[in-house]
């Protein structure tokens, strides 16, 4: 390429000679280009450029340091080039636009912080730094650790409350052939259900109880329904746990708790309602001496079943 310049003979081998170190001295060479390869990225530059600020780069091309070239005159840093046009671009004009995503300022950063180019290093933390501001999580769910913090949540809560206990080591029987799919759809739903109510609704995760998954629903700081999804499997030689996917159940409860969205005064009539909309059929034998406002759903789906669900084979 024609107006390309060698920075001296000593930089400038004969063909077939080995890549060869050498010193600069840059003070007759400000304004000659020189070729660099980065990496394998190929760029045309200036010594002024290049020492323009205190870096690596400056004692590189100011004869502090010595560089390699190959045999065709063009200087070798073994580091990766994707971002070293940005780099020149800083050495210029003390500013750059800095790339849009977290990895790239990360690739961009680690870069600069080889060159010794603080400047742009600071620039780089400064916008990982906004950026890390402005992704706040779309929803958080609190996960128990003890009876105590469920209470507490509750009855601190303003909203309503969504909780799913899952617990997939505490049982002591095997497991049916589709009960772990329809644990993970269990929690599926859950992860769908928070990330559409989270501003309406409390969710909460229970991974302590003594269920392996069962849903309850509270409102008012009161249990108003309870969905267990866990259901015992008489089979001919053994006993199995079979897992439950009610989607259609927990959806419907999910949508009664949106009833209690109020100030935390007890609504009598509203608890009174919702629990009687259950025949008496959805309530347990158990629950018959209390006052119906009292009274919580408990929906068990198939607790106890007599045949075998399981696949030929398995």
């Amino acid at each position: 390429m024609s107006g390309d310049t060698c920075l001296g003979s000593a930089l400038c081998p004969a063909a077939g000679h080995k890549p060869k170190a050498g010193g600069l001295r840059g003070s007759s060479l400000g304004n000659k280009y020189v070729r660099l390869n980065v990496g394998g990225s190929l760029y045309y530059t200036t010594v002024q450029v290049l020492t323009r600020h205190d870096t690596m780069l400056k004692a590189m091309f100011s004869g502090r340091m010595e560089v390699l070239t190959d045999k065709e005159g063009w200087i070798l840093i073994d580091r990766c080039g994707k971002h070293f046009g940005t780099i020149l671009n800083y050495l210029r004009d003390d500013t750059i636009a800095l790339p849009k995503h977290r990895q790239e300022i990360k690739e961009l950063m680690a870069e600069a912080k080889y060159y010794l180019i603080q400047g742009l290093v600071d620039m780089c933390q400064a916008a990982l730094q906004d950026k890390k501001d402005l992704y706040e999580p779309v929803c958080s769910i609190p996960i128990i650790t003890s009876p105590k913090e469920e209470e507490r949540l509750i009855e601190s809560s303003m909203k309503p409350v969504v909780k799913l206990l899952y617990n997939r080591s505490n049982n002591k029987y095997s497991y049916t052939s589709n009960s772990d799919d329809n644990l993970l759809k269990n929690i599926e739903l859950f992860d769908k259900l928070s990330l559409r109510f989270n501003g309406r609704v409390l969710f909460i995760k229970d991974v302590i109880g003594d269920e392996i998954c069962c849903w309850s629903f509270y409102g008012q700081g009161r249990k108003l329904a309870e969905v267990c999804c866990t259901s015992i499997v008489y089979a001919t030689e053994k006993k199995q746990t079979k897992v439950e996917f009610p989607e259609a159940r927990i959806y419907e409860e999910t949508l009664n708790v949106l009833l209690y969205e109020t100030p935390r005064v007890p609504d009598n009539s509203l608890l009174e309602a919702t629990s009687r909309s259950r025949s008496q059929a959805s309530h347990s034998e158990d629950d018959e001496g209390f006052e119906l406002r009292d009274r919580v759903r408990r929906i068990h789906v198939k607790r106890y079943s007599t045949y075998d669900d399981r696949q030929l084979g398995h």
